[in-house]
């Protein structure tokens, strides 16, 4: 039995096979669509998601994972560790994180002698897998619930995260954005790009064609890099994977790799941003962790 497991959620979008690889247990966001609910990465794929949501009339919409889910990922995870850290999304974001905590109340019954802690990313989506990816590495190498928290807490630290969005349409239908401000995009082709750090999401460019967006995106990140360093690498995206392919070539051509891979955006986002959505979540490698 190992020291610690990693519980993260689907909004992570850590592919699968890293998933298997590191033995994460994963607990599925809840989608609404139409009248029925699907679980996200179980009933559904970010794939299929997207396809039905060009069709919808209506705006699909989601609900957090309830403490239940959670109880559950925590009752596999102790059969196979002593101690579990489980990684939520900004509780700006959604509710999951207090889900993750009631479950630890309700665990304490039955699960008495394992030791839980939950902790609230300051970045999202890839960005919050790139820190699950490092917690679980390091919880493979037997290391212990306190070094498993201080990785976590150093590499969310250093993540950038920056997409851009194909339309703000879908925000305007969300109600996150004025549907002017989807009429200007509409009219003007802007494909905003926009930054996620410390929990807090703004633009940072209004380029107008989506490769001026990737242009910007890769500048940003040499703003953000310091040159040598090689980078951990998620490129994420919504139902454009040759966009997604395109930026990691680029990427990859661009800067050292430690690690790259493709992901597709959480559902749960993409039910606001649309498909389209084009981004990648980095960071540096620390040589004296």
């Amino acid at each position: 039995m190992q020291k610690v497991a990693i519980v993260t959620d689907t909004t992570a979008c850590v592919p699968q096979e890293q998933v298997g690889k590191y033995d994460i247990e994963i607990v599925p966001v809840q989608l609404i669509i139409g009248e029925k609910t699907y679980r996200d990465g179980i009933d559904i794929t970010p794939t299929e998601f997207y396809a039905m949501l060009r069709k919808a009339k209506k705006s699909p919409s989601t609900s957090s994972s309830s403490p239940n889910h959670y109880l559950e990922a925590y009752r596999k995870a102790s059969r196979k560790a002593e101690s579990i850290l489980c990684l939520t999304e900004p509780s700006k974001f959604s509710a999951m994180f207090d889900a993750a905590r009631d479950a630890i109340q309700i665990a304490k019954d039955t699960l008495q002698n394992v030791v839980i802690e939950v902790m609230e990313c300051t970045t999202a989506a890839a960005g919050q897998g790139l820190v699950a990816l490092a917690a679980a590495r390091a919880a493979a190498l037997n290391k212990p619930l306190a070094e498993v928290k201080e990785i976590a807490n150093s590499v969310m630290s250093r993540v950038n995260l920056f997409a851009t969005l194909d339309t703000l349409q879908y925000l305007a239908k969300s109600g996150r954005v004025p549907q002017a401000a989807a009429l200007v995009n509409s009219i003007l082709s802007i494909k905003p790009v926009f930054t996620l750090n410390h929990s807090d999401a703004h633009t940072v460019a209004l380029p107008r064609t989506m490769k001026s967006a990737l242009n910007r995106i890769l500048k940003l990140m040499e703003v953000a890099v310091i040159k040598g360093q090689p980078l951990h690498v998620a490129v994420m995206h919504a139902d454009s994977i040759g966009e997604a392919i395109t930026l990691k070539d680029r990427i990859y051509s661009q800067f050292e790799c430690e690690e790259i891979y493709i992901t597709e955006f959480t559902p749960v986002m993409g039910v606001h941003t649309g498909p389209g959505l084009i981004g990648v979540a980095f960071y540096g490698e620390d040589k004296s962790l």
